[in-house]
């Protein structure tokens, strides 16, 4: 099959009673969005026009500025939870088919259409606003032990992506880190939390958050 955008979608902003504030993690499809590069702090925003992020200290910014989720594991998991769910259901902006998001490294760079360049930043680590969401019991644990996190994506190249456009992988950068080895450590494998920091590839602030708790100090 070939790697393509299946949907693009935007968040459809309502309220998280469990955080008391407005959450964008219901998204809907939408005939194209728009990407860039926003500032570097979380509170600086998504980077799709007209998308919401209610929590603004751990959301937005140019490490968290789009999110792509892919239909092969939302198929999956409508057979694990005898439910549908449609794209945009994960609170992804890009809905993509035949490419298997965990397998590329991180820092990898994607060219979505003939425009836009994305490159993969961290894996999405799944809170208690996606938990309140999905309404599945025990969600967070069972999205963990699944391992297929999804991605985090800068935004490289700015411009428009729509549904049916292509991704093709580019030149993989100067490590082995793919992105289930970036989950895993995130949620607290050790043993990839070594292999991360030792491939120094994570933005600052992700890296010496690995680093001071394998050093015992968080």
């Amino acid at each position: 099959m070939l790697a393509r955008v299946r949907s693009t979608n935007l968040a459809v902003p309502r309220p998280d009673p469990g955080a008391g504030r407005t959450t964008g993690i219901d998204k809907r499809p939408v005939d194209r969005i728009e990407v860039f590069r926003p500032g570097p702090r979380y509170g600086d925003g998504p980077g799709v026009v007209g998308d919401h992020v209610g929590d603004t200290r751990h959301h937005g910014g140019e490490q968290k500025a789009v999110y792509a989720f892919s239909r092969e594991e939302l198929d999956w998991w409508e057979g694990e939870l005898g439910r549908g769910l449609p794209d945009g259901m994960y609170g992804e902006n890009l809905t993509t088919e035949g490419l298997d998001l965990e397998s590329l490294l991180v820092n990898q760079r994607v060219r979505v259409g003939d425009e836009v360049v994305l490159e993969v930043s961290v894996p999405r680590t799944p809170c208690a606003t996606f938990q309140r969401h999905m309404g599945e019991r025990a969600w967070v644990r069972r999205f963990t032990e699944r391992g297929r996190c999804g991605t985090y994506l800068r935004v490289a190249v700015p411009g428009t992506v729509r549904p049916g456009d292509p991704l093709e992988v580019l030149e993989p950068p100067a490590h082995d880190v793919d992105l289930r080895t970036a989950f895993a450590a995130a949620m607290g494998d050790d043993r990839a939390a070594r292999s991360v920091v030792d491939a120094g590839c994570l933005p600052t602030i992700y890296h010496e958050r690995l680093a001071r708790h394998l050093a015992g100090e968080g």
